[in-house]
């Protein structure tokens, strides 16, 4: 069985890399007419070579400096480069810039194919290739092998063809070609139509298998569409996979909704964003260090956006050197944890850094704590656990799901992962169904508790009276909240931790209580002396305001602090009654109650009040369980 890989070429304008890819495949990837009357390569080209048990799909990308971002949309999804150096011409400034470019998107294998041999002596040619180790003596290139080719007389071409296959081998060990089983991915570099056939996108697959009559998306975009046919380098097929270069005709989208930089998925396996988490490396060779907010170029994918950086755990990214950061881009991009990109600076145009996502859809970090910086490092761990934590953490109060955990950590054994993270405690599960519950990291749920403390503190404040907060007036203040049931377990999470005591009429921070003045501390005890005195016949609440000579509007309030102190008890809104009298009455009652049932008249000569008060009366102790009523009688409710 053939293994399916992406060769890709790179190197310098006019250093033979279409020509030598001809001469090996026989296919002149130069396919536009400008292409052919000026002699260079515009667009990406595209060839095939069998070697033995390896197939490549071929990416010829142009070497023009100002075809770069052509050339970084063909090097998505490379498995092996083949670096393209003039032996009349060595190494030139887009030799560089590509093999930098190689580096960046994490190639590991490759081969060095020293071209137009013929044209030069054996002395020259020795100095070329001593240039050229010194230019890869640090990348991945550093041993790869360099052979001497003529695309005009065939020299070398058998030798080369042995190089790419031990290449392949290599590469095919590589966890990237481990990835037929994964979801479909295909970042799109080329869109057209065809006359009776409609829509066409092409692109190197880089997981998954595809099958027509497929339903995929087009993201960004959620543009929902069919797989109607498939070719792999002019050949229909019925599926095509991972390493396989593709041609996909689509049904249910026109071809002005397709554009290079988007890419075709499995349903749900891509999720736009304009906000990524990096760890962002700066070129050495790069002109000058980079500033917080400053704006730049990201090639990820075949999508090419501007952005803004976000600098997280230094001031100033010097040359050489790496950081984290955010990138806030210009539109919207899907990309995966782990996943390369390429930086350029905004203007004069060039390559000046990359690095790797690791949060791919990340929320804005206003304040770049301790605690956050150390979980944007645990993204970036070799610990799946630790990424496991990370991404749980960094999904925030959002609807966090295990199967997100490939996309967001890099994670295959979800399983395991999220048996960890229970057993480590970080994995909090808040069921709010009998079928769903919502998945939240253990300092997510912290750092809500924090916010209602916060919260209180302010409500507190600013009604200083008040015994406690009532739960809808904070389950107003946290609307955004997904589901309800979260701010309930930051309260009994923060009851657990003595921070929060429970009432009756809400909840209250513990230590907090109504802090009264010199004025409001008598008018307090002289609303108390008067319920006490007037038994079981109390003013209201609107008479107990005429009686306040000051604090006029803080007599409701008192009187509720006066419950909450057991000083008082509340029959209604209207009336309050004294303690000591509610006692005395119960007692009496229960004296006659054990004879049997009483009516409301009976009740009412007993207390010796009248009906404006005994109804009330009657009906709190129905509420607080003393009494219950039996057809027009009321009896003890324990009888």
């Amino acid at each position: 069985m053939l293994t399916d890989l992406i060769l890709g070429t790179a190197g310098h304008i006019d250093h033979g890399k279409t020509s030598l890819i001809r001469a090996l495949t026989g296919t002149d990837t130069d396919r536009l007419p400008e292409e052919k009357r000026r002699g260079i390569t515009i667009e990406l080209g595209f060839a095939e070579l069998e070697l033995g048990e390896y197939r490549l799909g071929i990416v010829d990308v142009p070497g023009h400096e100002r075809f770069v971002r052509t050339m970084l949309a063909g090097a998505t999804g490379m498995d092996v480069a083949l670096l393209v150096v003039a032996a009349d011409d060595s190494v030139k400034q887009q030799t560089r810039e590509h093999l930098e470019i190689l580096r960046l998107l994490d190639l590991e294998c490759g081969v060095i194919a020293l071209t137009k041999c013929d044209l030069v002596d054996e002395d020259w040619l020795s100095l070329v290739e001593e240039e050229i180790r010194e230019l890869v003596a640090d990348s991945f290139l550093a041993e790869a092998p360099i052979v001497r080719t003529s695309a005009t007389s065939g020299v070398g071409l058998d030798e080369l063809r042995e190089k790419l296959t031990q290449a392949a081998e290599r590469a095919a060990d590589d966890k990237r070609a481990q990835l037929i089983q994964a979801p479909f991915r295909m970042a799109i570099d080329r869109t057209f139509t065809i006359a009776g056939h409609g829509t066409v996108v092409t692109g190197s697959i880089s997981s998954g298998t595809g099958n027509v009559g497929d339903e995929l998306l087009i993201e960004p975009g959620n543009v929902r569409v069919r797989v109607r046919g498939l070719q792999n380098h002019d050949r229909s097929a019925d599926s095509v996979h991972r390493g396989q270069r593709a041609a996909i005709n689509l049904a249910g989208v026109h071809h002005d909704e397709t554009q290079r930089g988007q890419e075709l998925c499995s349903p749900g396996h891509l999720v736009p964003s304009r906000l990524l988490t990096v760890e962002l490396s700066l070129l050495a060779s790069a002109p000058r260090p980079v500033k917080d907010r400053t704006r730049v170029r990201i090639h990820v994918g075949t999508a090419e956006l501007l952005a803004s950086i976000r600098l997280l755990d230094c001031d100033l990214l010097e040359p050489g050197a790496s950081c984290h950061a955010q990138l806030f881009l210009s539109g919207p991009a899907v990309t995966v944890w782990g996943q390369p990109f390429v930086v350029r600076s905004e203007s004069p145009v060039s390559t000046i850094g990359g690095g790797r996502v690791v949060d791919p859809n990340a929320e804005r970090n206003r304040r770049a704590d301790d605690e956050t910086l150390r979980m944007v490092r645990s993204l970036a761990s070799r610990d799946a656990t630790a990424r496991a934590s990370a991404a749980l953490y960094f999904a925030g109060l959002r609807d966090w799901h295990p199967n997100d955990l490939p996309r967001t950590a890099g994670i295959e054994d979800i399983d395991t992962a999220c048996e960890s993270l229970r057993g480590s405690g970080d994995l909090l599960e808040i069921d709010v169904s009998p079928t769903r519950a919502i998945r939240l990291h253990r300092l997510v749920l912290a750092r809500l508790c924090n916010r209602v403390e916060g919260v209180l503190e302010n409500l507190h404040q600013r009604y200083p009276l008040r015994t406690a907060i009532e739960r809808n007036e904070i389950a107003n203040m946290f609307r955004y909240l997904s589901d309800e049931a979260l701010l309930t377990s930051a309260l009994k999470q923060m009851q657990a931790d003595g921070r929060l005591k429970f009432g009756a009429k809400g909840v209250a921070l513990v230590g907090h209580g109504p802090k009264l003045s010199q004025n409001e501390q008598k008018l307090l005890g002289k609303l108390i002396e008067t319920m006490q005195e007037a038994g079981l016949q109390p003013p209201s609440v609107a008479e107990c305001r005429k009686m306040a000579t000051k604090n006029q509007d803080s007599v409701a309030q008192l009187l509720s602090l006066a419950v909450a102190n057991g000083e008082l008890v509340e029959l209604s809104s209207d009336f309050y009654l004294h303690a000591d009298v509610d006692r005395q009455a119960q007692e009496r009652l229960r004296r006659e109650l054990d004879n049997g049932g009483l009516t409301m008249s009976q009740i009412r000569e007993i207390l010796e009040t009248t009906r404006k008060y005994s109804v009330p009366y009657c009906e709190y102790l129905d509420r607080i369980g003393f009494t219950r009523r039996d057809g027009d009688v009321r009896v003890l409710a324990d009888s």
